[in-house]
């Protein structure tokens, strides 16, 4: 069932009128508990600030969510929509695999488009985004990066295990890009992870000087792995699609993992697909429309 909402930020005026004055329209989406609210840039025309962001993520003041997610006009002529993603704290990112499930989905259910697959651009490349018969949407994650110069990642040379210092210890790590960086830590037990403690530090750790979301996996045999993830701005996460597809890449590299995987996160589970190191990598998920809704930002009025 839909649920219409209108958010307000500050006081109400009595000289208030019934027509907004200024307003977005917006969808609250979520993908296994990773929820986004969904901006039509095509449609209603707005500049997305920082602040707005952050308004619009608070829990408590706003509407609630990890990312802000942004759907524009095309920029190159053989896409079909630019993608955009914004995260909590109003940091602009390259990519979002759970985002972009609901990007797909939030394009055929709002009418911007019945083609199916879609493709689309983001700010580390182009995805193809396909909504398939039993509902669930496959996107192709393209290529993962693992040279340590374009994940950035300072390291010497690539390799498939790094020595990180950390509060005076190395862990062993995997660093991958997906269109963002991530640092992959295998741990015996996915439930009792540091994520909390471990995951602020690691993120703005100074060998990843674009900060980085934090893994921390559980192999469970060749075909299951559990994952928690710290993402870059927007804290522990239900679930990260990005950091799932990093987490089998790792798990693949280090030669525990088969070609298809089952990723267990705290919101349900995705099923990855990567053959090896120059193969483009396919997520397979659910995306969920939660409620629509209208967004006043601060200091308007009605």
């Amino acid at each position: 069932m839909l649920l219409a909402a209108t958010c307000y930020t500050g006081s109400m005026k009595s000289s208030q009128k019934n027509q907004l004055a200024q307003s977005w329209v917006f969808t609250k989406m979520q993908g296994l508990g990773n929820d986004f609210v969904v901006l039509d840039g095509i449609r209603q025309s707005f500049s997305l600030r920082a602040e707005d962001c952050r308004q619009i993520a608070d829990r408590h003041f706003g509407i609630g969510c990890d990312q802000i997610l942004l759907v524009e006009p095309a920029i190159s002529p053989d896409c079909d929509f630019r993608y955009r993603i914004f995260n909590a704290d109003g940091s602009e990112v390259n990519q979002c695999g759970n985002g972009a499930r609901c990007f797909a989905v939030f394009v055929q259910r709002s009418g911007l488009s019945r083609k199916n697959p879609l493709r689309v651009e983001t700010r580390s490349g182009q995805m193809l985004l396909q909504i398939r018969p039993d509902g669930l949407v496959e996107v192709d994650m393209g290529v993962p990066i693992l040279d340590p110069v374009a994940i950035p990642f300072h390291a010497a040379a690539p390799a498939i295990r790094y020595a990180l210092p950390f509060r005076g210890q190395d862990l062993e790590i995997a660093a991958v890009s997906m269109g963002n960086p991530h640092l992959l830590l295998a741990v015996a037990d996915c439930a009792r992870a540091p994520v909390a403690d471990w995951g602020p530090e690691l993120e703005i750790h100074p060998a990843f000087p674009e900060r980085c979301n934090v893994g921390f996996l559980e192999i469970a045999d060749r075909e299951h792995l559990h994952l928690r993830t710290w993402e870059r701005g927007a804290g522990e996460t239900l679930a990260c699609g990005s950091n799932a597809c990093a987490a089998v890449v790792a798990g693949r590299l280090w030669g525990q993992l088969a070609e298809a995987v089952q990723v267990t996160l705290p919101g349900g589970t995705l099923e990855i697909h990567w053959s090896g190191p120059g193969a483009t990598l396919r997520m397979i998920g659910p995306a969920q429309v939660v409620f629509d809704g209208t967004w006043i930002p601060q200091g308007e009025s009605l």
